[in-house]
């Protein structure tokens, strides 16, 4: 399955997930961006109180913890590119582009 493939069937698995709930209420952009936002915020917890060195050094639990929230992070801004069909890795590696005219190598 292509990244392409990957990035259409969590569109569809999100879609469903909130349609069953009845949740397409909740999903404005701004509710979205918000909830995206709380979710990096849980993201950063997990970090805040490590040194540099510790941050490299999660054991299992901590590793667990990282994947839920990259994932909720993936739901939430996945959600958001689909409200203005915006293909996230296109924007990613557009803007990957635009950084490397930004900050040519020395």
């Amino acid at each position: 399955m292509t990244k392409t493939d990957r990035l259409k069937k969590l569109q569809g698995a999100i879609a469903d997930f909130a349609e069953q709930r009845n949740w397409h209420q909740f999903h404005a952009p701004k509710n979205l961006a918000m909830a995206l936002s709380v979710e990096c915020s849980e993201l950063v917890e997990i970090f805040q109180w490590l040194t540099g060195e510790q941050s490299y050094e999660a054991d299992a639990p901590t590793l667990s913890q990282i994947r839920e929230e990259i994932g909720d992070i993936m739901i939430y801004l996945t959600l958001i590119a689909s409200k203005f069909d915006i293909d996230p890795l296109d924007a990613a590696l557009d803007k990957m582009e635009i950084n490397r005219r930004r900050y040519p190598c020395s």
